[in-house]
């Protein structure tokens, strides 16, 4: 879907905004935007973020 929606040159909601993934978006910037803990999130590492990736199959050797 996104890739359809790049293609014509539009976001996932303006695309097909009926659609589960546009649902999907608007619920995250709702989120975002209602979110009341102003922290600044600490990146992880690129080891850590490897470490995960491995955890879950991403990196199948």
């Amino acid at each position: 879907l996104v890739q359809r929606a790049e293609i014509n040159k539009k976001t996932v909601v303006d695309f097909d905004p009926e659609s589960g993934q546009a649902d999907e978006y608007r619920a995250l910037a709702k989120a975002i935007d209602q979110n009341k803990m102003f922290v600044i999130p600490k990146p992880m590492t690129q080891d850590r973020l490897e470490e995960i990736m491995m955890e879950h199959g991403f990196m199948d050797a």
